[in-house]
């Protein structure tokens, strides 16, 4: 059995999906956020305090891009892969550490000094810079999905997975209203999916059972 540690709507949203997608059986753990200050014990599992947290047998990952990559790979074959012998392998992998490095980088700035820092503490150039950044970056996006109901390989991959999680935290936090409307699109197809509502009641449900559905927005 799998076993996910989560925190409501946080990175760990990705391999929640994925799991979800792959029709997997897993075991969700919810932790209040942030884990680190609120979930001591955690850190006996991951010395980090982050989430996501994903045990696998013998096998631990922390790198939510990573988890998904190994559970289409581990748990395949998949048409949420790409593999190797295909033309867009080398898009799909870029993808799928574009929408972590690249989109959710500047996010944690925009969280981190517009809702998670003490007022005093707050700094509203760092949200508008960062959000800016962001925004700048989603142009790739916005081209991509402008020709294509998905990023790469002609169908949903884990790649949309990863992208579509830095959407969802931009609807979060207030960044959405500037989405392309490509971008839009995209982001509402997204949310059609099976996978995606499913995965979203299992956080709400696990969450409100286990007393950690705690909010950072």
């Amino acid at each position: 059995m799998i076993t996910l540690y989560h925190c409501t709507a946080a990175r760990s949203f990705r391999p929640l999906w994925a799991l979800e997608e792959l029709d997997l059986p897993y075991d969700l753990k919810m932790l209040p956020f942030p884990p680190r200050a609120l979930a001591k014990d955690y850190l006996a599992l991951n010395p980090l305090g982050t989430i996501p947290l994903l045990i696998d047998g013998e096998t631990r990952m922390t790198e939510s891009a990573a988890i998904v990559q190994y559970l289409v790979t581990r748990h395949g074959p998949t048409p949420l892969a790409v593999g190797l012998d295909e033309s867009d392998y080398g898009a799909w992998l870029n993808w799928l550490h574009f929408g972590e490095a690249t989109l959710t980088f500047p996010q944690t700035l925009v969280l981190r000094y517009g809702k998670l820092e003490p007022e005093a503490r707050r700094n509203p150039q760092v949200v508008t810079d960062y959000g800016k950044w962001f925004l700048a970056r989603l142009r790739a996006v916005e081209a991509a999905v402008a020709a294509s109901e998905t990023l790469c390989a002609g169908r949903f991959t884990v790649a949309d997975i990863s992208v579509g999680y830095a959407l969802l935290v931009a609807e979060r936090i207030g960044l959405a209203k500037d989405f392309g409307p490509a971008v839009a699109a995209y982001w509402q197809r997204l949310q059609t999916r099976d996978g995606f509502r499913r995965a979203m009641k299992a956080e709400a449900e696990a969450g409100e059972a286990q007393n950690a559905a705690s909010h950072w927005w």
